[in-house]
Formats: structure tokens, C-alpha cells, sequence
């Protein structure tokens, strides 16, 4: 199974909506655990790397380094 790429500042979509009715995350931590910010109410959530890759479906907004 091929690992899904996404970077620190990414907006991804998740499979299952945030209570509030946003499916927009933003990632704002990374390492072996992946904090994410709702887009729409601003709470933050702490997942396992493992979990969070199963559950995002896609990067909607990537936040691409500029090349040099």
C-alpha cells in the first residue's frame, strides 16, 4: 500500500465530518502523532500517524515549499 503524501500547513479532507459539519482539516504538527485543526470551529485533535493516514481521503489546499 502506497503511504499518502501531506505536509505541515496541508488542508485535508477527512473521512468522517467534525461534529461541527466541516470535513477540513488543517495539519499542524507532525511527527509519529498528527495535530490537526478543524477549519470551521478551530479545535485541534491529536491523532496516531497510522490512524489519521486510514482515515484522510485526500489534500485539498497543499502548502508547497518554494523551490530554489
Amino acid at each position: 500500500m502506497e503511504r499518502k503524501s501531506f505536509q505541515l500547513g496541508d488542508v485535508v479532507e477527512m473521512k468522517k465530518p467534525h461534529p461541527c459539519g466541516t470535513n477540513a482539516w488543517k495539519v499542524i504538527r507532525m511527527g509519529m502523532d498528527i495535530r490537526m485543526k478543524c477549519t470551521g470551529c478551530g479545535h485541534s485533535v491529536l491523532l496516531p500517524r497510522s490512524k489519521f493516514e486510514k482515515r484522510m481521503k485526500k489534500v485539498l489546499a497543499s502548502t508547497d515549499p518554494p523551490q530554489s
